[in-house]
């Protein structure tokens, strides 16, 4: 594994780093290929309100000459960007001032199955709830727990992933991805202004069915309503979009918008 830490190789952080203590933190998985990002100005834009909104002095610059360094030494590969507020005292009063620490690590590119994307996928109804954070909604930051408890539901790999719900029971999102219906030729996903993340593929999906004229809402999502769509898909910036063929007793094709998104999103994914 490649790993720097503040633009050195490094192999650990300190004891008392706010990530590890608290979560205190944020983070970024980026797709790596021919040693370029895919979709860094919306990882860099999100990573930068998530600062704003955690009032994490990000300094971006630095950022911008480190992160085209590493991706040319990984390669190909995963480069998960963690930004901390840095070391603290014991107790969750955030240092003043502080000094915020940047974490790179490199992995290979994970292996999916082929029929995910060309079949489709069976996705896990997940008990454990989102909770609602305003403050939070939207971020990628580091308190996964929530991930954790509902990825630890299924072992059973005939699921590639699992339907999160928030806590009055409305359809949000993957564990690790962003969820898409399409009913009557109109493309619907949740509205994530109490929890769930903002993800960079569900903002490029968004972008490229309005360029394509395809209508589009952003609102809350019964789970009926994601019962009676008429396809379902997920995405992600890793695998890019997969149709879901499968929830509980509910069956879906992998229809003609689906698959007309997915072609442009791997068109830009083997850019």
């Amino acid at each position: 594994m490649l790993s720097w830490v503040d633009g050195r190789p490094a192999t650990d952080v300190p004891l008392g780093d706010r990530g590890l203590a608290y979560g205190d933190g944020l983070f970024e998985t980026i797709a790596v290929r021919g040693g370029c990002a895919t979709l860094l100005p919306r990882h860099l834009a999100r990573l930068g309100e998530g600062a704003q909104r955690l009032s994490i002095d990000l300094d971006l610059p630095v950022l911008e000459i480190e992160l085209p360094a590493f991706f040319a030494e990984l390669g190909e590969g995963v480069a998960k960007l963690i930004v901390t507020r840095g070391d603290g005292l014991r107790g969750y009063a955030p240092p003043q001032p502080s000094s915020p620490r940047r974490i790179l690590l490199g992995n290979p590119l994970p292996s999916y199955p082929a029929s995910n994307a060309e079949q489709g996928v069976r996705l896990f109804p997940c008990v454990t709830r989102l909770a609602e954070q305003p403050l939070l909604a939207g971020l990628k930051h580091l308190n996964r727990l929530e991930q954790v408890l509902a990825r630890g539901e299924w072992q059973d790999a005939a699921f590639a992933e699992g339907l999160m719900r928030d806590v009055s029971g409305r359809v949000i999102e993957g564990v690790f991805s962003n969820l898409f219906l399409v009913k009557d030729g109109v493309l619907l996903t949740a509205e994530l202004s109490r929890c769930g993340v903002a993800g960079v593929m569900r903002a490029e999906v968004l972008e490229q069915a309005a360029h394509q004229g395809i209508p589009c809402e952003v609102r809350d999502i019964a789970f009926d309503e994601l019962l009676a769509a008429d396809e379902v898909f997920l995405c992600n910036s890793l695998y890019g979009i997969w149709p879901v063929r499968e929830l509980a007793a509910s069956v879906w094709p992998a229809g003609p918008l689906t698959r007309k998104l997915q072609a442009l999103i791997r068109s830009l994914l083997d850019s």
